[in-house]
């Protein structure tokens, strides 16, 4: 999503170098190429003029700072102007203390409403709730079973009704949600092809019953101005609540999620990031914004890892790599957590500066991770501890054990002697980050504020401690200890 307006930008901020100043003509030169870039994306007509006036007046109007380039300030209007567009964010749920919470979930076919509910009800389950989930889909073939699936992976109880009305089958569950103590109930109601009277009177009806606490409104991102035009319509019947964008792992146009928020004047609650249950994300702008631009989105990388690493293998593994004691063992334990944070090409992107380069992350393979778990379990014990007694005749029968070429075995146990050692030799020199982390100092203040609270919360960044040196990269070695000014 987004790969071809992050070029762009990227493209603009390289055209004011050698600039020493923002002047009118630059920067309409510049908005001139964001138009065209936003247009081709799907951004709404009205939407784009009106985020290119805002633009244009905030550029102007930006006071000049020393030692800042024009680019620089330029991007950074451009990234207040999208943060206020897709803003502000609101996660809120309208949370009922003495009867279960309705939350409507209403979408054209094809949008992901279904999968989206089961994954708004593992969210749910997740912060202590006990959801329920209401087949209410009664036009589309299996969309009932499909819902039964997805509520017996997440392990809540799912009410259908066969033959009966939708209307009907969404009031009987809130009885029966009563029944049983579920303090949610999600509405997954019918979708079309496309927007029609019977649909709306239908979902009308269903709110009409079960006087709904949240009406949100799924999405597929990829569809542009046609989903902007649905939601306008959507809205005017229902009077939504908050939308819910999918599918923003894939296509490249996004169109309408920077479009949506202005159209309806409803907040963008939650984001699908993937197939799985686990795929939905509160929605940021600000971090969006830093994604579009290609700014990567540190805090949500941060986020991603807690949840999928185990701190204490992750931060045994980054000493051990370190003082040079690292085996093979230690290094199949951080594929397999790698693996778990999701694809490598989404990982790279929420680096800053990665996300303009797409050409070179379409090349990252994530085959590669299950090639080199096949060698290293294709090793013996006593091999992945002692890799250096890996002779010719020992590669040849872990390449034929691992279904794979001599040659990539060899390129494997290279590529881990070679990063043992580089580990050790830049641990000498100042620790492991002294040369890595540099792109952390370009790091926005406001993240850095999040990936300090989320260190005060006792949450040590991907299990390793030395990460802690980011917050110093303004003025202070990894160790700690503050750089001294030296007069001249």
């Amino acid at each position: 999503m987004f790969d071809s307006l992050t070029k762009t930008f990227d493209g603009v901020r390289r055209r004011f170098a050698g600039k020493s100043k923002l002047t009118e003509s630059n920067i309409s030169e510049a908005l001139r190429e964001v138009r065209i870039a936003l247009l081709e994306a799907d951004v709404n007509f009205l939407v784009c003029k009106d985020f290119i006036t805002a633009c244009r007046t905030r550029a102007l109007g930006s006071e000049v700072i020393k030692g800042v380039s024009p680019g620089d300030q330029f991007i950074k209007s451009i990234h207040d102007t999208l943060v206020e567009l897709m803003g502000p964010e609101d996660p809120s749920i309208d949370w009922q203390k003495d009867s279960p919470t309705v939350v409507l979930m209403a979408g054209l076919q094809g949008s992901g409403k279904t999968t989206t509910c089961g994954k708004l009800a593992k969210k749910f389950l997740a912060e202590g709730k006990k959801p329920m989930l209401v087949a209410a889909d009664v036009q589309r073939p299996a969309a009932i079973e499909q819902l039964k699936v997805l509520g017996q992976q997440v392990g809540v109880p799912v009410y259908a009704e066969p033959g009966e009305s939708p209307p009907v089958i969404c009031r009987n569950a809130l009885e029966e949600a009563h029944t049983a103590g579920c303090d949610v109930v999600i509405l997954d109601t019918a979708g079309r092809l496309h927007i029609d009277s019977d649909l709306m009177k239908e979902v009308s009806e269903i709110a009409k019953n079960t006087s709904p606490h949240e009406i949100f409104l799924v999405l597929d991102s990829n569809t542009g101005q046609d989903a902007v035009n649905s939601a306008k319509e959507f809205n005017e019947t229902l009077e939504l609540t908050g939308v819910i964008m999918t599918k923003l792992d894939s296509g490249n146009r996004g169109g309408a999620a920077l479009s949506v928020k202005k159209v309806t004047g409803k907040p963008i609650k939650f984001i699908g990031v993937g197939e799985k249950l686990d795929n939905l994300a509160v929605f940021h702008p600000s971090r969006m914004a830093d994604r579009i631009l290609g700014m990567g989105d540190v805090v949500s990388l941060v986020e991603k890892a807690q949840d999928a690493i185990d701190e204490e293998d992750a931060e045994k593994a980054a000493k051990q790599l370190m003082a040079g004691t690292f085996t093979f063992v230690d290094f199949l334990k951080m594929l397999q957590m790698m693996k778990n944070m999701g694809p490598m090409k989404d990982i790279l992107k929420m680096l800053p500066g990665m996300g303009a380069n797409a050409a070179a992350l379409d090349n990252v393979d994530d085959k590669e991770f299950y090639r080199s778990e096949a060698i290293i379990q294709s090793m013996t014990p006593h091999e992945r501890v002692h890799p250096e007694i890996l002779n010719m005749s020992r590669r040849e029968r872990v390449a034929r054990g691992s279904g794979v070429t001599v040659e990539q075995v060899h390129n494997l146990v290279r590529g881990f002697k070679q990063m043992r050692n580089q580990m050790k030799d830049m641990r000498k020199k100042g620790g492991m980050f002294g040369k890595m982390m540099n792109p952390m100092k370009a790091l926005k203040k406001d993240q850095m504020k999040e990936v300090e609270k989320l260190e005060a919360d006792g949450k040590s960044i991907l299990g390793m401690p030395e990460f802690k040196s980011m917050r110093n990269s303004r003025g202070s070695r990894p160790g700690g200890k503050k750089k001294k000014n030296k007069r001249r």
